[in-house]
């Protein structure tokens, strides 16, 4: 139900008055005219920079050889792009044998013409748990990277391949991903106009059989990696450097490695890298090790492949050798850290010395690299095949050690996920205590993050080590920071619709809880992935864990607990009476909400929770006017609002003032529905809550529609036009009459 209903029920609020009276707040009933006027006049924040993104690695000034390449590839693009149909181009080769340069060659050179709206990148590796890809992430960070507002990125992994598809549907884009294993994942990033260029380890018959066109990236033969070695090396002798080509076996990573160590001791010769090379005198003498670092390279594990990795793990082991104490201290420290990047603060957290000077040392040897990142810190990481060869360096660790950075890298994303779930959320209710360190204390330098804004977007940077926080802590049997972390994360997983990490987390939580003997912390471990299953439209699930916490209940002792429980039960009860055909089932569905949202609201006010009574009396209007109660609801709302302007609750206002124009809509009372949905839009744009003025502007428009004001409704669509613009939308279709 919509809530237009026409029920003329009696009631005060029935009452049409024609001009200046008061409806709620500083909404004020006015004329046709001067509604229009204002609703134009209604400040939209300025559009971003319409720059197109230019997103990927950078391309290298050294560059050999791969001449056959670069040429397969342009021709490829230039193939692919002149069709009517998306093209994908697949290039394959051994981890680190310099694909994602080749594509970055490539981009540099000519293709960049090709695609002029702009180029989207990711490294699936980043995204990549069990085997499987989050791809409403990746899809969610491409929407925002196109200028979507994070506002309108929906939460579903079908609802963001549809708006990817209608926002990218007429630009030429080059999407470039590294990493993939499977055939779906490309599917599924492929833009509607442009090419995708997928880089991974091994061939994708069913893409080839798609029509993908298929690169084949070697090692670098005997000549290409002399003259490879000459360019950084000028005076090398030519059979020195043929030498450390065939001890390299080719690889570009195992290359670059050694002649950046060489550089960085003028003292040395290329004699002397030959020598150390052959001896293997830093090997860890393991041949599993050695395996497995071999396995690592590549996905099929041939004699070439194994060849490689171990060429590969030589040249690592040298290099690793030889920097100073510190910078080897901090490489087997990014081989111990469950996650994929690290900022100096989580180093210097784990109790690393001379930070900069080891990160600068791992850059010049090419064993770390500087990772894209939207927030301020600056994040490394070690190249996939270099991170092989530090975790396995890292098994050789006594387990105390690591185990003990382990547990300094658990408390620094605890403590710090905490402070990030303050300055988003504000004061709601939380079971964990506030972290012992201030937030000033988890940074080298300054602070981690300021306001909310920074926190969200620090929050977000850090997911995937989030996730591998969370996991790391379950595999050690940390259980109360397993849902600690759980409970803070909330904060980033609502607000950026991570709805797949949030109930992986949960689920993570729910056994830590029982682990604990918590039944307080497994109901809100349950009711968060309840609400993640709700969001995605699964239902039965979410209702299936609701079942499991009430269970529980008795067993708590802060009624608020009850209270999230009824709550996301209602809500629930609200979508499934939203999808009934039977207008008396959906009323059933109303009033079954209702009484659950008047539990919540009970419990909350027996804390006092001032809060908690806003949005659950909020909660009750809403099931009220899905049963055509408009009246009841009015009078709810009545108390909520004042209760929210006594407390301070202004990001409620906007909401209040949707539901009272439904409301005051299903009464037949359209100038003052109108004057509520007016103030709903002044409140939402001037606390930014974008999405929130979209609805109020919808609603606006559909309610001038039905009292035949022209003036108004056209200035809607024009403001709701340029609402989407700017939220990196395009415009609703325009109106027929």
């Amino acid at each position: 139900m919509n809530g237009l209903g026409t029920d003329g029920g009696g009631s005060t609020h029935d009452t049409v008055s024609s001009t200046h009276n008061t409806v709620s707040g500083d909404a004020v009933i006015v004329g046709p005219l001067l509604m229009a006027q204002h609703i134009e006049g209604i400040q939209l924040p300025p559009p971003p920079p319409d720059v197109p993104p230019s997103q990927g690695p950078m391309p290298s000034r050294v560059f050999v050889n791969r001449t056959k390449e670069l040429a397969d590839l342009r021709d490829a693009a230039l193939s692919l792009a002149a069709g009517p149909e998306p093209g994908v181009v697949l290039v394959v080769g051994v981890g680190g044998v310099g694909k994602t340069q080749l594509v970055a060659q490539a981009v540099r050179r000519e293709l960049h013409r090709l695609f002029p709206d702009g180029q989207l990148y990711v490294d699936l590796a980043d995204h990549r748990r069990d085997g499987a890809v989050d791809l409403a992430a990746v899809l969610g960070e491409f929407l925002r990277a196109l200028r979507v507002h994070k506002d309108y990125v929906p939460g579903g992994l079908a609802e963001r391949t549809a708006l990817f598809r209608s926002v990218a549907a007429t630009l030429r884009l080059l999407v470039k991903v590294d990493n993939v294993q499977h055939a779906p994942e490309v599917r599924a990033l492929v833009p509607p106009q442009g090419l995708l260029v997928a880089t991974g380890r091994r061939v994708l018959p069913s893409l080839l059989m798609d029509g993908a066109v298929l690169i084949d990236v070697a090692p670098l033969d005997g000549a290409a990696g002399t003259e490879l070695v000459r360019r950084w090396h000028a005076d090398a002798d030519e059979g020195k450097a043929a030498d450390v080509v065939r001890l390299c076996a080719g690889h570009p990573l195992a290359l670059r490695a050694a002649l950046e160590w060489l550089a960085a001791r003028p003292q040395l010769t290329l004699d002397d890298v030959v020598r150390d090379l052959t001896a293997g005198r830093y090997g860890t003498g393991d041949d599993g090790v050695r395996e497995a670092t071999g396995m690592a390279m590549g996905a099929g594990g041939g004699t070439e492949e194994g060849g490689v990795g171990e060429a590969v793990d030589t040249v690592l082991d040298s290099v690793v050798a030889g920097v100073s104490g510190h910078t080897r201290h901090l490489y087997d420290l990014l081989g111990v850290l469950p996650g994929t990047t690290a900022t100096a603060d989580l180093l210097t957290a784990t109790g690393a010395t001379q930070v900069d000077e080891g990160l600068g040392e791992l850059l010049s040897c090419r064993l770390a690299v500087l990772v894209e990142s939207s927030d301020r810190p600056r994040r490394y990481r070690l190249h996939d095949v270099v991170r092989a060869h530090a975790r396995l360096r890292a098994r050789a660790l006594p387990e105390e050690r690591r185990r003990a950075v382990l547990r300094l890298v658990v408390d620094f994303y605890a403590d710090a996920a905490a402070h990030g779930d303050a300055l988003v959320l504000g004061d709601r209710f939380r079971i964990q205590p506030p972290p012992v360190r201030p937030l000033s204390e988890l940074a080298a330098r300054g602070t981690l993050f300021t306001g909310r804004p920074d926190a969200l977007e620090w929050l977000d940077a850090e997911r995937a080590n989030f996730r591998a926080a969370v996991r790391a802590a379950a595999d050690e049997g940390w259980y109360e920071d397993v849902w600690r972390l759980c409970e803070s994360l909330w904060a980033l997983y609502h607000s950026r619709k991570h709805l797949a990490d949030c109930v992986e987390s949960g689920l993570l939580g729910i056994e830590a809880a029982q682990h604990e003997a918590r039944p307080d912390v497994e109901i809100r471990m349950r009711n968060q992935v309840a609400r993640a299953a709700y969001e995605l439209g699964d239902l039965d699930r979410a209702e299936s864990q609701l079942d499991a916490a009430a269970d529980l209940l008795g067993l708590a002792g802060d009624p608020r607990l009850s209270g999230v429980v009824q709550e996301s039960r209602g809500l629930i009860a609200l979508a499934r009476g939203r999808s009934e055909e039977s207008p008396g089932a959906a009323r059933e569905r109303a009033e079954e909400a209702r009484e659950l949202f008047e539990r919540a609201l009970a419990a909350n006010r027996a804390v006092p929770d001032p809060h908690g009574i806003v949005v659950q009396s909020y909660n009750v209007a809403q099931a009220l006017v899905a049963g055509e109660r408009w009246a009841d609801a009015l009078d709810v709302l009545d108390e909520a609002a004042e209760t929210a302007r006594t407390t301070g609750d202004e990001p409620m206002l906007p909401r209040i003032d949707l539901v009272r124009a439904h409301a005051f809509a299903g009464l037949g009372s359209l100038d003052r529905a109108v004057a509520a949905a007016g103030a709903a839009a002044d409140a939402a744009a001037g606390l930014k809550q974008f999405a929130k003025l979209d609805q109020a502007l919808e609603l606006l428009t559909a309610l001038a529609d039905r009292a035949e004001d022209r003036p108004l409704r056209v200035a809607c669509e024009e403001k709701l036009g340029a609402l989407r613009r700017t939220m990196g939308l395009r415009p609703p279709a325009a109106p027929t009459a």
